[in-house]
């Protein structure tokens, strides 16, 4: 694996939506290999943060048979693997990514997909919990309940308020069923029939289903979705589709019982007729939240991240992240001064680099710094970042060597750690 530091330092003006004065900033990270409790047939990386620390979750895949596992950080490492489910009906995805997550009381919550019948994209979220740290799980269950064998995927879970689980997901009840084995779908363009829908449920403390309730009617069919909660409630991105094929990113508060009406991010304006498979992500702290995506401008794929100060009821003119031509595949977490790290994938030299920087409210960037060197391909999946205390975690799922005289290598999730640097008077 090869890790650099470098990036050329580009200025604001050049790259912010807004024209504001030119600033400069610095990011002095140092990426430390931190060795993966994932197996050599592993990928589809998630993390998430709870006050324990920052858990690891993937797939490993065995034949037809594929396992969700997860390790929690620890001062020397990660922890040892531990079992969450496994199923050779399961349906695997680069971008359609399971998760694990802990509650603000301590339970483990776990989210996978699991086909629902004969066609290619009839599948349902299913969920489980664990109240003893991973080693025993409730028998799965799903949060919605319309016994269409259409598309619901796309999941992300986030702590309710108080106690208890919400999660949003993609949701294909709309849709006919034949829509879901097209050709077309496989390859990102636009399904006929009826829309895709973004839908929420929650659940108590006992884990009774308090909801189910839809957010959007009108949803790009196979975008990512993301989640955060500030302290006034959770708020959702997603990738929105008007009728004329405008897929720009929107944002919806969860206020009371009701979602707010779902309102974009910035007006890109991007019109294309096929989901691009590339969502957003957000982070929040109090009622500071930050959120990042990718989109395409004449003919160029490129990443920006907007700042709320209100709880995502407004955002900040939109902060260009990328060096030049990006893949996006983003993620991004807010610092305590304000800041954000965001990560991406960039064209650099005929390869892939997943790089990482850091961007001011003010529009000030850093240089950009690689974290490692990847495939292009969509097997390379979404990277992931998370920070914690004084330190940024990452994974990403990386090529292996050839070994056991196969021809080619295999895919392993690979994870780094960089401790954070003390901020700079601003």
């Amino acid at each position: 694996m090869k890790r650099l530091a470098g990036g050329v330092l580009i200025s604001w003006m050049a790259l912010h939506v807004s024209q504001a004065q030119t600033t400069r900033d610095t990011f002095d990270l140092q990426i430390r290999p931190l060795t993966s409790p994932a197996a050599a047939t592993s990928g589809e990386p998630q993390l998430s943060v709870s006050s324990r620390g920052v858990l690891l979750s993937w797939i490993e895949r065995t034949g037809p048979q594929a396992t969700l596992k997860f390790a929690e950080r620890t001062a020397a490492g990660w922890s040892a693997p531990r079992v969450v489910a496994s199923g050779a009906d399961w349906f695997v995805n680069w971008a359609d990514v399971p998760s694990v997550l802990r509650l603000a009381d301590g339970t483990l919550a776990a989210h996978w997909l699991q086909k629902s019948g004969q066609g290619t994209y009839a599948y349902d979220v299913r969920l489980s919990y664990s109240g003893d740290d991973g080693k025993t799980w409730s028998p799965s269950f799903t949060p919605h309940h319309d016994g269409t064998k259409t598309e619901h995927g796309f999941a992300s879970m986030f702590q309710m308020p108080g106690a208890g689980l919400g999660l949003i997901w993609l949701d294909g009840r709309a849709m006919r069923p034949e829509a879901h084995d097209a050709p077309a779908m496989a390859a990102g363009a636009a399904m006929p029939g009826g829309a895709m829908t973004l839908r929420s449920a929650t659940f108590d403390r006992r884990w009774k289903q308090t909801s189910e309730a839809p957010v959007d009617l009108r949803v790009c069919e196979c975008c990512p979705t993301t989640a955060a909660v500030t302290s006034e409630g959770p708020i959702v991105a997603f990738r929105n589709r008007t009728e004329d094929e405008i897929r720009d990113i929107y944002v919806s508060r969860l206020e009371g019982n009701r979602w707010s009406e779902p309102k974009a991010v910035y007006n890109d304006g991007w019109h294309i007729t096929g989901c691009p498979v590339n969502g957003p992500m957000l982070s929040a702290r109090g009622r500071d939240v930050a959120v990042a995506w990718f989109t395409t401008k004449s003919g160029q794929g490129q990443v920006f991240v907007a700042f709320s100060k209100d709880a995502g009821r407004t955002f900040a003119p939109p902060i260009r992240v990328d060096d030049g031509g990006s893949l996006g595949r983003v993620d991004v977490e807010l610092l305590t001064d304000g800041g954000v790290a965001a990560l991406w994938i960039e064209h650099a030299n005929s390869k892939a680099e997943v790089r990482v920087r850091r961007i001011d409210p003010s529009g000030a960037r850093s240089s950009a710094i690689t974290i490692a060197s990847i495939s292009s391909a969509r097997s390379s999946g979404y990277p992931r970042l998370a920070r914690h205390a004084n330190e940024l975690v990452f994974a990403w799922t990386e090529a292996t060597a050839a070994t056991g005289g196969r021809s080619d290598g295999g895919l392993r999730v690979q994870t780094a750690v960089a401790p954070l640097p003390r901020p700079a008077n601003r």
